[in-house]
């Protein structure tokens, strides 16, 4: 991706040396090399952390804060609380039983409180005799008598004085070998060597009266309050992430994506793709020969791709329809209106069983008009596989489908138009532009028939079903052209979305029961295919046979990503046929698996999915 507003700020560049006289012009781009005490272990810590520069450490915001800014008397606490205390050694004394360990009792004139520690030296032993001062800092829990602090960080006061915060202390991502304290004494450092340097890197990007229209504070203002926010600071607004200086600061890194998103795009605009240009004739008989008509919204959609594709600049269309609103037709047309054009196309889905599914649809709707397709995936046989890998590179074949095997370095195509990528969330940026990469140099006779030169790319077609709001569309999607199939084809039924408690389960198993006796079948969908007492959620194994014995009458299928290839597809197949009455599945049937007479679909443990899965899984009914 392209560097934008927040990346310009960081990044690491040529510095001078940690301790010459030039490191005092330090700037935002200087490496962290450049700060006292650290040297190539620390650094290499802080690149676990993603923390090359020192404007890396000042973006490194806190995950959360402690008040240390007052003292708690020991008489207030109440297990749970995170305070700092003050109080006299009373008593210290090593305890011998299971385990060995040093406990230490406090008091300030209003209560007690016990401090346990398990590891433990002489020097410990000796900074808690009794009759000292100490200032201490922890979480408190309820001990098997009274209140304890187990293993607080505390420091000893000679004077017997305390000596609190005069700020909130922040409590930073870490990374093993990497503690607290220094995290803070690094960004102190670098903000002491950035923050009065004018050409620090630290400018002020947004308008002023942008900031002071929502109450912002300005840059090194935002940066000062969420590293060492005052003690009066509304903890609350903090923790919820919606204090005015996090506003602003995420404010600029979503604009910063955005506009980055806007150049890569601009930058695309560029580039050179093939013209698909076509009669259309194998459009119109593929839609002529479907058993329905497509909706208005597919045919708008169509007439989208359709002009892209016969311009000679790279489409990056991305195409949203919930499941079931024909994403696939429309995709098919496109693929039809590069072969018409004299090219390949490439279609590829995230799992075998989805790309099965499109692959035996293609073969369905394009092997009729004369149009070759081939199936490529990570398990296809070696034979078979270097057979399609000659067609593909000879250009016999116009059509392949498959998983990521696409993408793979073997794979090579004559003269690859267009790709068309299903359910993208589910591939990595670099897995689609591995596929989107296998483009045409100069000098190759099918890749630069119209002798354009340069590296041209094939166009590409992406589909989702997840719903994606207008702002995600606007931010996150900034560089594609967004189409939406809002119209579902006649016949398809909404779907109604229910919670119930667990503890309604014989009522959810009735209506299983009158679902299936009534002639329709069902899922019930469960996270995980075996046991974990990690994750404290049914089984699809142990459901299944549960299922069978409180619903005798109905025949109950099993099916879940670990049975090999040909067991799943007979267990879909008799599933399809009405032979299976209630399938229970692991997501493995999230997507790729149609049965129109499917109309209840129980999901347990729903809160272990994301929303995306939750929405391909409501797609299976209705």
């Amino acid at each position: 991706m392209d560097s934008g507003i927040r990346s310009s700020r960081k990044g690491a560049v040529a510095a001078p040396a940690a301790h010459s006289p030039e490191a005092r012009a330090a700037d935002v781009h200087s490496p962290v090399t450049c700060l006292k005490g650290v040297g190539e272990a620390l650094a290499q810590r802080l690149a676990r952390l993603q923390i090359h520069t020192l404007g890396d450490l000042l973006f490194h915001l806190p995950l959360r804060y402690q008040d240390r800014t007052r003292i708690a008397p020991l008489g207030s606490l109440r297990a749970g609380d995170e305070v700092l205390v003050c109080g006299e050694v009373l008593l210290t004394e090593v305890r011998r039983g299971q385990r060995r360990m040093l406990l230490s009792r406090l008091g300030d004139g209003t209560g007690t409180l016990t401090l346990r520690f398990f590891h433990f030296g002489p020097a410990l032993q000796q900074a808690l005799v009794k009759g000292a001062w100490i200032q201490c800092f922890g979480e408190v829990r309820q001990g098997p008598a009274v209140l304890e602090m187990v293993h607080p960080e505390f420091r000893r006061l000679p004077d017997g004085k305390a000596a609190p915060e005069e700020r909130l202390t922040p409590v930073y991502p870490t990374t093993e070998g990497l503690h607290q304290g220094q995290l803070r004494r690094l960004v102190q450092q670098a903000w002491s060597l950035l923050a009065r340097a004018p050409a620090a890197g630290l400018e002020e990007y947004l308008p002023e009266a942008l900031c002071r229209r929502w109450g912002w504070p300005a840059l090194r203002e935002a940066l000062a309050m969420l590293h060492w926010p005052p003690p009066q600071t509304d903890l609350r607004l903090l923790a919820a992430g919606t204090h005015p200086a996090q506003r602003r600061l995420a404010f600029e890194e979503l604009l910063a994506h955005h506009l980055s998103l806007r150049r890569l795009r601009h930058r695309r605009r560029r580039q050179q793709a093939p013209a698909l240009r076509s009669p259309g004739v194998l459009v119109r008989d593929f839609l002529r020969r479907l058993p329905f008509t497509p909706t208005g919204a597919q045919r708008r959609v169509m007439e989208e791709i359709r002009r892209d594709l016969a311009a000679a600049v790279p489409m990056q269309r991305l195409v949203q329809g919930d499941v079931g609103s024909g994403k696939t037709v429309v995709a098919a047309a496109a693929v039809l209106t590069a072969v018409e054009a004299g090219w390949q196309a490439a279609v590829m889905a995230p799992t075998e069983l989805l790309a099965e599914q499109h692959y035996r649809n293609f073969r369905r709707w394009l092997e009729p008009l004369g149009v070759a397709v081939d199936w490529l995936s990570g398990a296809s046989p070696r034979r078979e596989r270097r057979r399609v890998l000659e067609r593909l590179s000879r250009g016999e074949t116009a059509v392949v489908v498959g998983t990521h095997a696409l993408f793979q370095e073997a794979v090579g195509f004559a003269a690859l138009g267009l790709v068309v990528v299903d359910e993208q969330h589910r591939f990595g940026v670099h897995q689609r532009l591995a596929l989107r990469e296998k483009g045409y140099r100069k000098g190759d006779p099918q890749g630069d028939p119209e002798g354009m030169g340069g590296h041209r790319y094939p166009h590409q077609l992406i589909m989702t079903a997840t719903p994606i709001p207008r702002t995600l569309m606007m931010s996150a999607y900034a560089d594609l052209d967004c189409s939406v199939i809002d119209e579902l084809p006649p016949g398809r039924r909404p779907v109604e979305t229910v919670i119930v408690s667990d503890r309604r389960r014989e009522e959810v198993l009735e209506r299983v029961r009158h679902v299936c006796r009534g002639g329709r079948q069902a899922y019930w969908v469960c996270p995980l295919v075996e046991e974990s007492e990690q994750l404290q959620c049914q089984a699809a194994t142990e459901t299944a046979s549960a299922l069978s014995q409180a619903l005798p009458e109905l025949r109950v299928g099993l099916v879940h990503g670990r049975l090999d290839g040909a067991e799943k597809e007979r267990v879909m197949a008799a599933f399809k046929d009405g032979e299976i009455q209630l399938l229970v599945a692991t997501t493995v049937i999230e997507v790729g698996v149609d049965v129109p007479n499917a109309g209840l679909m129980i999901i347990e443990n729903a809160e272990r999915l994301g929303l995306a899965q939750l929405h391909q899984l409501r797609g299976r009914v209705g």
